[in-house]
């Protein structure tokens, strides 16, 4: 396509903007309102997968060996859970270390566990992890059965309804993203068909002259692209100005655990470009989609 004739499809979209000023308005709100839910959603479901992802990558099985179990065979037990498939890594922590941690998890009621010192009742233990957090389930049961293994824990019961919620949420917020944007598609293309219904004249008289198909939709095309640009501006906005004063309110009081939302730069920059680019498609495709209708291309 010549650039002259593109300027000049371009210079007829932005005038169709202002000629058709009510389906534009109501087109762009279309793609306003969509957008801000998407954009909450999305932003929702990310942080929620950080955090999921933080739990997944915290949870890991711990391996009580056996008390009457010699160094020798200690060794052995490692290589055996190091040849496990699922497992991605091994750390040992001695049964006086184990102590230490029981002191100091329990404050000032933990300094009796001190008279333990000297004849500690504890186990060593493996603290291993998985490649796949989901696979954790099946690697504490290759681990149970090995020798010298006196327990094995790994938050059985819990872990499972954990992996189980997380996966549900992750669904159940893809249908809804997916929901709002194939709603947002066809609100525009049916805004797009009553702006080409009312321009069926026109159309049969570029049609007489002899403009092709392409040249007759191509307006519509930059048209559908525009409205969905101007529709991502205001949910940009609105979500950059909440997810900071979100940021500004939350972060403080996550200080010191282990759970944290994602920083405001680069995420909110990476949203507000996919909430454009979701934009431009769902105007462009709305617009694809009642041209194909209408002007049987």
């Amino acid at each position: 396509m010549k650039i002259r004739t593109l300027g000049r499809h371009t210079l007829e979209s932005l005038k169709s903007l202002t000629r058709n000023g009510w389906m534009t308005f109501a087109s762009v709100s279309a793609v306003t309102v969509t957008l801000i839910l998407v954009g909450v959603f999305f932003a929702i479901m990310m942080n929620l997968n950080r955090v999921a992802q933080t739990i997944e990558d915290d949870v890991s099985i711990r391996v009580y060996i056996d008390v009457a179990t010699g160094k020798q065979q200690e060794q052995t037990l490692q290589k055996e859970i190091e040849a496990i498939p699922e497992v991605k890594s091994i750390t040992f922590s001695s049964k006086e270390q184990e102590l230490k941690n029981l002191v100091k998890s329990m404050g000032e009621e933990g300094k009796t566990f001190n008279l333990f010192q000297q004849d500690n009742p504890l186990n060593d233990v493996f603290i291993v992890k998985t490649a796949n957090p989901t696979d954790t389930m099946k690697a504490a049961n290759k681990i149970q059965k090995l020798n010298y293994v006196g327990k094995v824990r790994y938050g059985k019961g819990t872990v499972e309804k954990m992996f189980s919620f997380i996966k549900a949420s992750r669904n159940v917020g893809i249908v809804l993203i997916l929901g709002l944007f194939f709603t947002a598609i066809f609100l525009i293309s049916n805004t797009i068909k009553i702006t080409i219904i009312a321009r069926r004249r026109e159309i049969k008289i570029m049609r007489l002259v002899g403009a092709t198909n392409s040249f007759i939709r191509w307006p519509f095309f930059l048209e559908g692209l525009w409205l969905g640009i101007l529709g991502s501006i205001l949910p940009i906005i609105l979500i950059s100005i909440a997810y900071y004063r979100a940021f500004d309110y939350i972060n403080p009081k996550l200080t010191g655990s282990f759970i944290e939302i994602l920083p405001f730069n680069p995420f909110v920059y990476q949203l507000s470009g996919i909430l454009l680019l979701m934009g431009a498609i769902i105007g462009v495709w709305g617009s694809v989609m009642s041209i194909r209708k209408f002007l049987k291309v």
